[in-house]
């Protein structure tokens, strides 16, 4: 039977992520369909869960019945197939011909 305390931890993990990516509800998606979320730092929350749920992965190999090894797989499958369809947003390039850029 699986522990009440890892599946709403994997379950946190998960809709932190999928909220930061705008997926959790219709205000989130609506934010980031209007541009209105910061995309970066979203993604970076998106991939900080992603981390922390396969690093939960790593330390708990074989010590999960079926019910939470399937759940966290499935949690990590789902978010790294989300992080790949979302492209990176790009990186901001420093100014040129700004007072400090020596032009």
């Amino acid at each position: 039977m699986p522990h009440p305390e890892f599946v709403g931890l994997v379950n946190t993990l998960q809709a932190t992520a999928e909220a930061a990516l705008g997926d959790l509800n219709a205000a989130t998606a609506s934010a980031a369909r209007d541009g209105l979320l910061d995309q970066s730092r979203a993604r970076q929350t998106a991939e900080r869960s992603l981390k922390l749920l396969t690093m939960l992965a790593e330390k708990t190999r074989g010590n999960l019945d079926f019910t939470e090894a399937d759940l966290l797989t499935g949690a990590i499958g789902s978010l790294r197939a989300r992080l790949e369809e979302q492209p990176a947003p790009p990186t901001e390039l420093p100014m040129f011909g700004g007072p400090n850029s020596g032009n």
